[in-house]
């Protein structure tokens, strides 16, 4: 997969039930050339709350970048995501949810987690999210209806 499109620029943040696969999730990605922000927790030890990095990452999204949110389930890091106006933030499971959420969501976020998935399927998940383009046409409307 060393062609892997990727977009230029990745968000990642966790809370501490997170924090391991998101570790494992940034060291596999440097291989392709897209600069990945860690914007915490930075310790799967001391208790934290998954809305304050939901708060953090999502602050930082813009037209040119994605987000990578993991928690213990996925659950609570995408609701608090999704109250941020800009989201569109998607729990994934598996790739096919990964790639219709690109493609016809056009999320910007991806949630996932951490006690849910092994990490290997899990950054096979997040490379199918980030290298799928958004359809447009048919799902452009209903996109923009969610931005209202």
């Amino acid at each position: 997969m060393g062609n892997l499109f990727l977009p230029k620029k990745i968000y990642i943040a966790s809370d501490h039930a997170g924090f391991n696969l998101k570790k494992f999730i940034i060291e596999s990605l440097k291989k392709y050339q897209t600069e990945v922000f860690d914007l915490g927790c930075d310790s799967s030890k001391n208790s934290v709350d998954y809305p304050d990095f939901a708060n953090k990452l999502c602050d930082k999204i813009d037209d040119q970048s994605f987000g990578i949110l993991i928690c213990g389930s996925g659950i609570g890091i995408s609701i608090s995501a999704n109250r941020h106006k800009q989201i569109r933030a998607a729990l994934c499971h598996n790739k096919n949810t990964a790639k219709l959420a690109r493609a016809h969501n056009n999320a910007n976020v991806i949630c996932l987690g951490a006690r849910i998935l092994k990490p290997k399927y899990a950054l096979n998940i997040c490379k199918t999210f980030l290298s799928q383009k958004f359809d447009g046409k048919r799902h452009l409307l209903r996109v923009e209806k969610l931005a209202k």
